[in-house]
């Protein structure tokens, strides 16, 4: 199983989530996601980009870093979108998936609608880091830029501050502030992707299906968009296999943090249904 974390937060995200999967007899393996934690570019030339088609192709060459040739993802935030971009361009490789915010890859190619008011206030910070001023002051308060996310994101949660600084030194990476203002730029066209992802960008916005048997998990309270109580139709067509669809009460959107059996739960019960 390689479980993915988001923004803005680390591997520890999974701490509580491991235990009860290694004991079910899994191999449960928690990458930082690039320019988080001890990460580098081994090309000290190499753009620091972190396009969905890119973090999504990590996915894959970590696994085959390994010598994985079948494998189980779950994540969410960034590490959801991931995982989904893996599951569905590599159907061979994915034999399940658990995806916290359900399927999230996007559209880069061409340009989106404005969504709600509602919606596009929480999404401030995306805006925010499209700006000279917002990459300013992520360089400079990136820890506190983080933290408040955490707060606003999940507002039930009560995170203690040794929980966050265990977790904040990944944002000292030296290539976070690049890739984390290359990923909001990117995906509203304010900054070129790389030449080699060009046709799987194309590819994503078609919005491929999801093969693999797969559970959706939603945080009722999720700072950034609160999940409709059904399965929306967009929702239905993008898998092939939707075995079921939780939203979660009280949670907001770091459920593997405030609800880790939540999500253990699903990986094992996608196992026990044979995937």
């Amino acid at each position: 199983m390689i479980l993915l974390h988001g923004f803005p937060d680390d591997v520890r995200a999974f701490d509580e989530v491991v235990a009860p999967l290694a004991k079910a007899g899994c191999r449960v393996l928690v990458p930082y996601l690039r320019g988080y934690g001890p990460t580098r570019f081994r090309d000290a030339a190499a753009p620091r980009v972190a396009q969905q088609a890119a973090i999504g192709q990590d996915v894959i060459d970590f696994a085959d870093g390994l010598g994985l040739g079948r494998f189980v993802v779950a994540g969410y935030d960034w590490g959801g979108r991931a995982a989904a971009i893996a599951a569905a361009l590599h159907p061979d490789r994915v034999r399940a998936t658990v995806l916290i915010g359900g399927y999230t890859i996007q559209n880069t190619v061409s340009p989106q609608p404005p969504a709600a008011p509602a919606t596009e206030h929480r999404l401030w910070y995306q805006y925010y880091f499209n700006t000279d001023r917002g990459r300013a002051g992520l360089e400079a308060n990136r820890r506190e830029i983080c933290r408040y996310l955490w707060q606003a994101w999940s507002p039930n949660w009560r995170f203690s501050d040794d929980t966050y600084n265990r977790t904040a030194p990944s944002f000292d990476n030296p290539d976070f502030v690049d890739v984390v203002i290359h990923s909001y730029r990117h995906r509203i066209g304010n900054a070129a992707g790389e030449a080699r992802f060009t046709a799987v960008e194309a590819r994503l916005a078609t919005r491929p299906r999801i093969q693999a048997p797969s559970i959706t998990l939603y945080g009722a309270d999720d700072g950034i968009v609160t999940p409709s109580s059904e399965s929306p139709p967009a929702e239905r067509a993008a898998f092939e296999k939707l075995v079921a669809r939780r939203v979660v009460s009280g949670v907001g959107h770091f459920m593997p943090r405030e609800r880790p059996e939540a999500v253990s739960s699903a990986l094992l019960e996608l196992l026990a249904a044979g995937a």
